[in-house]
């Protein structure tokens, strides 16, 4: 058995050999998309276009513009002169948000009195609309803070005020709260679950389709050691693609690797029992590359989505959370940010250990049951 698996693995490793451009084809669109993840995937919203009506023309009115540009949150695009300008601002895509300094800020300001002031936002993205408002309140914060700072002279009719409470915010695993530190993580499972489930599919419709497979199968070689020869090399090429995005990660993207990497290995290793499994339960219901191809886009992007890799799996509807459950990918995603940022070990993580190993063998076991009905 194993003289006829060593040759079907040297037959694989062979073809790779002798096709430049499959060697190519893994290495380089792996690359291209770390680094396009890397700089584009990321919840941090920076250059908000921003339009100001300040109606109050005072210091501080002033003052509050520009703690809105320090940030370098906000680019003011246009300084209006009447409310129809913002209107036009709007409308026209010029600005994303307005900001309208109601006349009498700064007297209110100076009374201790509560000041006017408006935000008008642009909803038509909801995200950056919401993370714009979320800079808006923190801004005004800050304003609010270093006004108190002055010398309360300045101010009539006020007095102090007691501070009972001082919130301090501490983010645990990320500091910085930078967006890289949970993207990165997560791109080293969605490219690996991609390029392994597309190559294992592939890999096994090609043979199929040029009518190798049933050459194949009329040699001695049995089903299991097919199976065998045509996962095992795809495996370590998984493996591969895990360290070679990883190496990217922590070197380029400077995200910090703090974990056992012998558990993120046992984590990679049993996800890839699960992606093979995938990549083979579709070959067999494909008899061409071209539905190979349809069939791995039909199922890729519903696992992305339901992963958490962006979108938290809590918020999801009730069903939704309950389908999830069977994607080996939301638990693979749970080990390498655990891994990479906390430094969990086995302890923390056999759940999802335990979870991924159930759904790899169910996976491979189906796949195997669906392959030999296909040879009959």
């Amino acid at each position: 058995m194993f003289d006829r698996l060593q040759v079907m693995l040297m037959k694989e490793f062979l073809e790779l050999r002798r096709d430049p451009w499959a060697i190519f084809r893994l290495v380089v669109p792996l690359l291209l998309q770390v680094i396009i993840y890397g700089y584009a995937a990321t919840f941090t919203v920076n250059h908000v276009s921003l339009a100001i009506l300040d109606l109050d023309r005072s210091e501080a009115s002033r003052n509050l513009a520009s703690h809105f540009v320090a940030t370098g949150k906000f680019d003011v695009v246009d300084h209006a002169m009447t409310e129809r300008d913002i209107t036009h601002d709007i409308d026209s895509d010029k600005a994303t948000m307005a900001l309208v300094i109601h006349a009498g800020f700064a007297q209110h300001l100076r009374n201790g009195q509560s000041a006017p002031l408006q935000v008008i936002v642009d909803g038509t993205n909801s995200n950056t609309a919401l993370i714009a408002l979320g800079y808006v309140s923190r801004i005004v914060t800050q304003f609010q803070t270093d006004q108190m700072s002055d010398p309360w002279s300045n101010y009539t009719g006020a007095s102090p005020p007691e501070v009972a409470v001082t919130l301090r915010e501490r983010p645990w695993y990320n500091d910085t709260i930078d967006d890289r530190w949970f993207f990165i993580p997560g791109v080293v499972g969605t490219l690996t679950l991609m390029q392994v489930v597309s190559l294992t599919a592939f890999a096994v419709v090609r043979e199929r389709e040029i009518g190798t497979l049933e050459q194949i199968m009329v040699s001695p070689i049995r089903p299991v050691e097919f199976i065998l020869g045509k996962t095992v090399p795809f495996f370590l090429i998984g493996l591969g693609d895990v360290a070679l995005v990883t190496v990217v990660g922590i070197g380029w993207f400077r995200v910090p690797f703090v974990g056992n990497p012998l558990v993120m290995l046992v984590g990679a290793s049993l996800f890839l029992f699960a992606a093979l499994g995938l990549g083979l339960l579709l070959s067999t219901f494909s008899r061409t590359q071209q539905q190979a191809f349809a069939l791995n886009f039909f199922l890729i992007n519903p696992l992305f989505i339901l992963s958490g890799f962006a979108f938290p799996i809590a918020a999801m509807p009730k069903v939704l959370q309950w389908i999830t459950l069977i994607n080996p990918l939301r638990y693979f995603l749970v080990v390498l940010r655990s891994v990479f940022l906390k430094g969990t070990g086995f302890a923390v993580l056999w759940p999802q250990l335990a979870a991924m190993a159930a759904l790899g063998a169910f996976m491979l076991t189906l796949s195997v049951l669906r392959f030999r009905k296909s040879l009959d």
